[in-house]
């Protein structure tokens, strides 16, 4: 993976600005990085910059430690969480974080996320836990969300957001989505009951 060619860096700015066109980064908050195996490498958007103003030169290349290699801005506040992440999950290449409403909501209430629709069940697993609220943006919070998260795809940080990983930008964007559609759902029908869940073994059934 070239960090520096304008492709990768292109795509980066693509969801940066689809997240705020789907509302689910308000003012600058949020971030984005894909990270490189071979160099271990880390491309991320950088501090407290309008998504509607970024361009592919704003992006900024750290290391596994969260040290910058290149860029004329400063890394997000929330680059130690990132690299947290891919130092334990070498399997993983890109993370997104969002601030998305509902699924906020329910992590302020401290409620993992349940698979109430199947998109959740099959592209995030298990439920989306809820990580109790610390200050982000060090080396402690990345280690304590990398315990939560475990071996799972997403993780609700308790009064927050949504941190969403996986193999790709468009992969880790889409379970973004996914999340806060079954965060609503889940919402909506804890209102009027109580939700039915779908399991591993219900889907395996269905499918024959």
């Amino acid at each position: 993976m070239d960090l520096y060619s304008y492709a990768t860096r292109a795509e980066i700015i693509h969801y940066a600005k689809l997240a705020a066109d789907f509302d689910l980064v308000p003012n600058t908050q949020g971030n984005i990085s894909v990270r490189d195996p071979e160099s271990g490498h880390i491309l991320i958007t950088p501090h407290d910059l309008p998504y509607g103003a970024m361009t592919a030169d704003d992006l900024v290349v750290v290391d596994l430690d969260g040290n910058p290699v290149a860029g004329r801005r400063d890394p997000s506040f929330e680059t130690p969480v990132h690299c947290a992440l891919y130092r334990a999950r070498p399997d993983l290449l890109a993370l997104v974080h969002t601030e998305p409403v509902y699924t906020n909501v329910l992590g302020v209430l401290g409620k993992p996320i349940e698979p109430v629709v199947v998109a959740l069940l099959v592209n995030l697993g298990d439920p989306i836990p809820v990580m109790p609220y610390q200050p982000s943006g060090t080396k402690a919070f990345g280690e304590e969300m990398v315990r939560v998260m475990g071996d799972g795809f997403g993780v609700v940080w308790g009064n927050h957001g949504l941190l969403t990983a996986g193999t790709t930008v468009d992969e880790a964007f889409r379970r973004s989505i996914i999340v806060e559609h079954a965060a609503h759902i889940y919402y909506l029908a804890l209102l009027h009951g109580t939700p039915a869940l779908v399991t591993h073994e219900m889907h395996q059934g269905a499918l024959g």
